[in-house]
């Protein structure tokens, strides 16, 4: 428990220590015109209020992560705990702040615009196509496994027969209503859809939270928190999944994600001020580190400890959307677990409809198509959901999710060394975003030869030598590139 409440506090004293000198190093000044204003179109460049913003933000940027990837990374032990919160603080929310405020200082821009500019033209291509790709792989997953969440709680016995290989027409039916909505959600205004039922969301995903937390805090006798004492490797397996770099990429959302930084444009584009950076994009982040903290503390304390917890993941077959399941069945009764199941369904669906978005606004942006014209913006959305449904028919589940947490910290890598480039050039300190893309660029290098589904090598500490050898390459690349421009 002691280390649990220290992590919890550590992570609220942030928002108020850490962000405020983040706020000071991006010159955030309330003076400074913003593009809500300057460019408003009633679709995406349109006011909103910040409470509503934060809330769609914190939404957007969490879906699942902060709850499945926090009870499966907790089998790592409680090094995990240490993970989500230095992570956040000092990566994640880092990250999401100062690309958030890069994007509301260039109005509005997307991601790969944003790198294009810092990281050098030939990036700005390859991250055009990149970040298109993450976001079809996004709305890919929170396609499927809504679908297969909604279908595995309901009967339809009229429906039994098979429609495409495995999927039965009750899940592909569902599939196509998802889809329907994921459509609209994309086409229409912000404020339609996405800012009239995102809030209620991001309430009930803080909801949640809260009433697992107060599980923890009142339950401790039942339920104790196991204790941080060294930073052994827990998991059943530890030969196969080593913390580094497995644990950085199982809890991803909850300490840093490359995903965070397409979504903050989108917000951007709605905030009425330069003053909101720190709630909107800073404090969202924490607001997920810490419900990924609550998440990961009950999945060791509801099962006795880490070895229940790992036993429990084998025999479920790491199946994290039963782990809540049980979890809330038992510890706040089965009505309440209904209802935090559709809160799941609920939290998957809304980080797909904006993940298509956000690929629409890049696709636009990227070709200069306005996006004011229902027309256009149906003509840059249909391919995009014809390669998601082609993605979820063509490959198993298990494959898209590897390629995507993957993707996800490389775009973190990415977005990390352009926030290094922009302190460089605006002369402030550069270390903070330095330190992190050197740590992530190690993580995501050896990933390529240490993770099972990705590995090229049997050799451990000769894929940690070629992570290292990779990441003194990209950074030197980077730090020589700047400097010949000066």
């Amino acid at each position: 428990m002691i280390t649990f409440l220290t992590c919890l506090a550590a992570l609220v004293a942030a928002y108020f220590t850490y962000g405020k000198y983040l706020e000071k190093i991006c010159n955030i000044d309330a003076k400074n015109p913003v593009p809500s204003k300057t460019l408003y179109d009633g679709v995406d460049y349109l006011p909103l209020p910040k409470w509503k913003i934060f809330l769609i933000q914190l939404l957007n940027i969490a879906g699942l992560g902060p709850i499945f990837g926090a009870l499966l990374g907790a089998a790592y032990g409680p090094v995990a705990f240490l993970w989500i919160t230095l992570g956040g603080i000092f990566m994640g929310a880092m990250h999401d702040f100062v690309s958030g405020v890069i994007s509301l200082k260039e109005n509005g821009l997307s991601l790969p615009e944003i790198v294009g500019k810092y990281l050098g033209n030939k990036t700005r291509a390859f991250m055009r196509i990149f970040s298109v790709l993450l976001m079809v792989l996004v709305g890919a997953v929170f396609m499927s496994q809504p679908a297969e969440l909604i279908a595995s709680n309901i009967s339809m016995e009229s429906f039994e027969t098979l429609a495409f290989g495995n999927m039965t027409w009750e899940l592909f039916i569902i599939l196509m209503l998802i889809l329907t909505y994921y459509i609209l959600a994309t086409i229409l205004p912000i404020d339609k859809i996405i800012g009239r039922f995102y809030p209620i969301f991001g309430i009930a995903l803080l909801v949640m939270a809260m009433s697992i937390l107060c599980i923890l805090l009142f339950n401790n006798e039942t339920y104790p928190i196991p204790e941080l004492t060294s930073l052994e490797n827990q998991i059943a397996n530890p030969e196969e999944f080593p913390i580094i770099p497995m644990l950085f990429t199982t809890i991803a959302c909850g300490a840093i994600s490359g995903f965070h930084a397409t979504q903050s444009p989108m917000m951007a584009r709605c905030m009425t001020s330069e003053k909101q950076s720190r709630s909107i994009f800073y404090g969202a982040m924490i607001a997920e580190s810490i419900i990924a903290l609550i998440w990961a503390a009950i999945g060791m304390a509801f099962w006795g400890g880490v070895e229940g917890l790992n036993e429990a993941i084998i025999q479920h077959d790491s199946s994290a959307a039963k782990l809540v399941n049980i979890i809330t069945e038992t510890t706040l009764g089965k009505g309440v677990a209904t209802c935090v199941i559709v809160g799941v369904i609920g939290c998957a669906i809304t980080s797909g409809d904006t993940a298509f978005r956000c690929a629409r606004l890049i696709v636009a942006d990227t070709a200069n198509i306005e996006q004011k014209s229902l027309y256009k913006r149906i003509l840059v959305s249909l391919p995009l959901f014809a390669l998601a449904l082609f993605i979820i028919f063509a490959l198993p589940f298990q494959a898209i999710w590897s390629y995507f947490a993957w993707c996800n910290q490389t775009l973190a890598v990415i977005t990390l060394w352009c926030i290094t480039v922009y302190l460089l050039r605006n002369r402030r300190p550069s270390l903070i975003g330095a330190i992190p893309a050197l740590i992530m660029t190690f993580v995501c290098s050896s990933y390529i030869f240490i993770s099972p589904t990705m590995a090229a090598l049997q050799n451990r500490t000769l894929a940690y030598l070629l992570g290292g050898v990779m990441t003194l390459v990209i950074a030197t690349i980077v730090y020589m590139k700047e400097k010949y421009k000066k």
